[in-house]
Protein backbone atom coordinates (compact mmCIF):
# COMPACT_ATOMS: atom_id res chain seq x y z
CA UNK A 1 0.00 0.00 0.00
CA UNK A 2 1.37 3.86 -1.15
CA UNK A 3 1.77 6.06 2.25
CA UNK A 4 -0.31 8.89 2.61
CA UNK A 5 1.93 11.98 2.52
CA UNK A 6 0.84 15.23 4.20
CA UNK A 7 0.20 18.22 1.95
CA UNK A 8 -1.41 21.37 1.84
CA UNK A 9 -3.94 22.75 -0.23
CA UNK A 10 -3.75 26.35 -1.20
CA UNK A 11 -4.46 28.92 -4.21
CA UNK A 12 -2.27 28.97 -7.09
CA UNK A 13 0.19 31.91 -6.92
CA UNK A 14 2.26 33.80 -9.35
CA UNK A 15 5.49 31.69 -8.00
CA UNK A 16 4.11 28.41 -8.96
CA UNK A 17 3.93 29.19 -12.67
CA UNK A 18 6.66 26.66 -14.13
CA UNK A 19 5.95 24.19 -12.11
CA UNK A 20 1.92 24.48 -13.23
CA UNK A 21 2.93 24.58 -16.55
CA UNK A 22 4.86 21.57 -16.22
CA UNK A 23 2.08 19.97 -14.54
CA UNK A 24 -1.61 21.32 -16.78
CA UNK A 25 1.23 20.00 -19.85
CA UNK A 26 1.34 16.36 -17.87
CA UNK A 27 -2.87 16.86 -17.48
CA UNK A 28 -3.07 17.52 -21.63
CA UNK A 29 -0.64 15.03 -22.62
CA UNK A 30 -2.33 12.18 -20.24
CA UNK A 31 -5.95 13.11 -21.97
CA UNK A 32 -3.80 12.91 -25.32
CA UNK A 33 -4.59 16.83 -26.23
CA UNK A 34 -2.37 18.43 -29.46
CA UNK A 35 0.60 19.92 -27.77
CA UNK A 36 0.05 23.71 -27.24
CA UNK A 37 2.06 26.82 -25.58
CA UNK A 38 -0.71 28.96 -26.43
CA UNK A 39 -3.40 27.20 -24.77
CA UNK A 40 -0.87 26.72 -21.78
CA UNK A 41 -0.58 30.53 -21.65
CA UNK A 42 -3.95 31.51 -22.16
CA UNK A 43 -5.31 29.09 -19.25
CA UNK A 44 -2.41 30.52 -16.82
CA UNK A 45 -3.73 33.96 -17.80
CA UNK A 46 -6.99 32.86 -16.81
CA UNK A 47 -6.22 31.77 -13.52
CA UNK A 48 -3.99 34.64 -12.69
CA UNK A 49 -6.78 37.02 -13.12
CA UNK A 50 -9.54 37.59 -10.87
CA UNK A 51 -11.51 38.55 -13.98
CA UNK A 52 -11.57 35.03 -15.03
CA UNK A 53 -14.42 32.63 -13.50
CA UNK A 54 -11.53 30.27 -13.40
CA UNK A 55 -9.43 29.73 -10.19
CA UNK A 56 -7.09 27.06 -9.21
CA UNK A 57 -5.14 24.82 -6.09
CA UNK A 58 -2.28 23.43 -5.60
CA UNK A 59 -1.36 20.44 -3.78
CA UNK A 60 2.18 21.09 -2.35
CA UNK A 61 3.86 18.14 -0.16
CA UNK A 62 7.99 18.63 1.38
CA UNK A 63 9.24 18.21 -2.19
CA UNK A 64 7.00 21.18 -3.68
CA UNK A 65 3.52 21.08 -5.62
CA UNK A 66 2.31 17.44 -6.92
CA UNK A 67 -1.22 18.23 -7.91
CA UNK A 68 -3.35 20.75 -9.38
CA UNK A 69 -6.84 21.56 -9.62
CA UNK A 70 -9.08 24.04 -12.14
CA UNK A 71 -12.01 24.78 -10.45
CA UNK A 72 -15.33 27.64 -10.77
CA UNK A 73 -18.57 28.03 -9.69
CA UNK A 74 -21.70 27.21 -11.86
CA UNK A 75 -25.77 28.31 -11.87
CA UNK A 76 -27.74 25.44 -11.29
CA UNK A 77 -30.98 26.94 -12.42
CA UNK A 78 -32.93 22.77 -12.00
CA UNK A 79 -32.37 23.84 -8.25
CA UNK A 80 -31.79 26.99 -7.56
CA UNK A 81 -28.54 26.90 -6.66
CA UNK A 82 -24.59 27.49 -7.41
CA UNK A 83 -22.22 24.41 -7.68
CA UNK A 84 -18.67 24.19 -8.02
CA UNK A 85 -17.37 22.63 -10.78
CA UNK A 86 -13.69 21.02 -10.96
CA UNK A 87 -12.34 21.29 -14.45
CA UNK A 88 -9.23 19.40 -13.93
CA UNK A 89 -7.49 17.75 -11.59
CA UNK A 90 -3.78 15.90 -11.99
CA UNK A 91 -1.08 14.89 -9.80
CA UNK A 92 2.17 14.66 -10.69
CA UNK A 93 2.52 10.37 -11.59
CA UNK A 94 5.39 10.04 -9.32
CA UNK A 95 2.97 11.05 -5.99
CA UNK A 96 -0.38 9.33 -7.42
CA UNK A 97 -1.91 7.31 -4.57
CA UNK A 98 -0.74 9.69 -1.97
CA UNK A 99 -3.14 11.47 -1.01
CA UNK A 100 -2.76 14.86 -3.27
CA UNK A 101 -5.97 14.28 -5.08
CA UNK A 102 -7.65 13.63 -2.38
CA UNK A 103 -6.87 16.78 -0.36
CA UNK A 104 -7.82 18.69 -3.35
CA UNK A 105 -11.28 17.56 -3.26
CA UNK A 106 -11.68 17.62 0.36
CA UNK A 107 -10.61 21.31 0.23
CA UNK A 108 -13.33 22.05 -2.27
CA UNK A 109 -16.34 20.44 -0.62
CA UNK A 110 -15.07 22.75 2.32
CA UNK A 111 -15.14 25.22 0.55
CA UNK A 112 -18.23 24.42 -0.65
CA UNK A 113 -19.88 24.38 2.19
CA UNK A 114 -18.14 27.51 3.44
CA UNK A 115 -19.79 29.25 0.56
CA UNK A 116 -23.74 27.71 1.13
CA UNK A 117 -23.19 25.75 -2.63
CA UNK A 118 -24.79 22.93 -3.38
CA UNK A 119 -22.67 20.38 -4.97
CA UNK A 120 -19.24 19.70 -6.72
CA UNK A 121 -19.07 18.10 -9.55
CA UNK A 122 -16.70 17.27 -11.73
CA UNK A 123 -15.78 14.28 -14.82
CA UNK A 124 -13.62 11.93 -15.98
CA UNK A 125 -12.85 9.46 -19.13
CA UNK A 126 -14.48 6.64 -18.45
CA UNK A 127 -11.55 4.91 -18.82
CA UNK A 128 -9.62 6.40 -16.44
CA UNK A 129 -10.05 3.75 -13.62
CA UNK A 130 -7.28 4.41 -10.71
CA UNK A 131 -9.29 7.90 -10.93
CA UNK A 132 -12.75 6.87 -10.34
CA UNK A 133 -11.61 4.02 -7.53
CA UNK A 134 -10.60 7.68 -5.74
CA UNK A 135 -13.90 9.21 -6.72
CA UNK A 136 -15.60 6.51 -5.48
CA UNK A 137 -14.92 6.53 -2.37
CA UNK A 138 -15.23 10.50 -1.56
CA UNK A 139 -18.21 10.98 -4.18
CA UNK A 140 -21.43 9.75 -5.52
CA UNK A 141 -21.36 8.82 -9.37
CA UNK A 142 -24.27 10.26 -11.39
CA UNK A 143 -26.25 8.83 -13.79
CA UNK A 144 -25.86 11.46 -16.28
CA UNK A 145 -24.08 10.98 -19.42
CA UNK A 146 -21.70 13.57 -21.63
CA UNK A 147 -22.41 15.14 -24.42
CA UNK A 148 -20.71 17.69 -26.57
CA UNK A 149 -21.77 19.52 -29.97
CA UNK A 150 -19.50 20.99 -32.50
CA UNK A 151 -20.17 25.37 -33.01
CA UNK A 152 -22.42 25.59 -36.04
CA UNK A 153 -19.61 27.44 -37.95
CA UNK A 154 -17.03 24.18 -37.14
CA UNK A 155 -20.09 21.88 -38.27
CA UNK A 156 -20.29 23.98 -41.64
CA UNK A 157 -16.30 23.97 -42.04
CA UNK A 158 -16.49 20.27 -41.63
CA UNK A 159 -19.10 19.48 -43.92
CA UNK A 160 -17.27 21.89 -47.12
CA UNK A 161 -13.90 20.07 -45.99
CA UNK A 162 -15.94 16.32 -47.06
Amino acid sequence: MTQTLPVTVRPLAPADEARWRELFRGYRDFYRLQESADVVSRVWGWLTTSEHECEALVAEGEDGIVAIGHYRRFSRPSTGTVGIWLDDLFTDPAARGRGAARALIAHLTELAGMEGRSVVRWITADDNHPAQALYDQVANRTHWVTYEAAPAAARLEEEVQR
